[in-house]
């Protein structure tokens, strides 16, 4: 039996679930609404005030389902309720992050700044404090959407291994190489 796919979902009092026919499950609360299809032969069940997914057989991809499932169906419950933050920091100089509306500009030290248009339930903040680097805030209630967006941006610059510069999220740990030595 699955690990993580067997554990039940406990849901809290202002969260309304719902599973259509055609198995897609629906979870609405304080923070939006999300909605996740889910594949035909794994079984979703709503029992008093918790959420069970089982799976038919002992196949190979239906154990591979079951924990996926139910961890995707866990995300929404969380995102709905709490929601998810992702923060990132430029480190670098002359590295600048500013919104305007829904469009994040950044200065990344190239002959041209970069406007990304952040997706719909994506928020972003931007703070920059007198020497310390600028921070991006992310905010959404869908985790997968704010992960793609974080990774998005970080690849816009990369963190580079000598000096640290780019963009890497707030208590990333970057291995820094030795650059070249003086030999005489």
């Amino acid at each position: 039996m699955s690990r993580i796919g067997k554990l039940p979902i406990t849901l809290p009092g202002n969260i309304e679930v719902s599973v259509a026919d055609n198995n897609v499950v629906t979870v609405k609360g304080p923070k939006g609404s999300l909605s996740t299809p889910v594949d035909k032969d794994i079984i979703v069940k709503q029992q008093d005030n918790e959420i069970v997914v089982e799976r038919p057989t002992e196949q190979k991809r239906h154990k591979a389902m079951h924990g996926l499932y139910r961890s995707l169906i866990n995300n929404m419950v969380i995102g709905v309720t709490e929601g998810y933050t992702e923060k990132l920091e430029l480190v670098g100089v002359g590295y600048k992050a500013s919104m305007v509306g829904t469009i994040l500009e950044l200065s990344l030290g190239y002959s041209h700044n970069i406007f990304l248009s952040l997706p719909e339930g994506v928020s972003a903040t931007a703070v920059t404090e007198k020497g310390k680097s600028p921070v991006i805030t992310l905010d959404s209630n869908d985790k997968q959407l704010l992960g793609q967006v974080a990774a998005k941006i970080r690849s816009l610059r990369k963190v580079e291994p000598y000096k640290g510069k780019g963009i890497r999220f707030v208590g990333e740990v970057i291995r820094r190489k030795a650059g070249k030595t003086a030999s005489k």
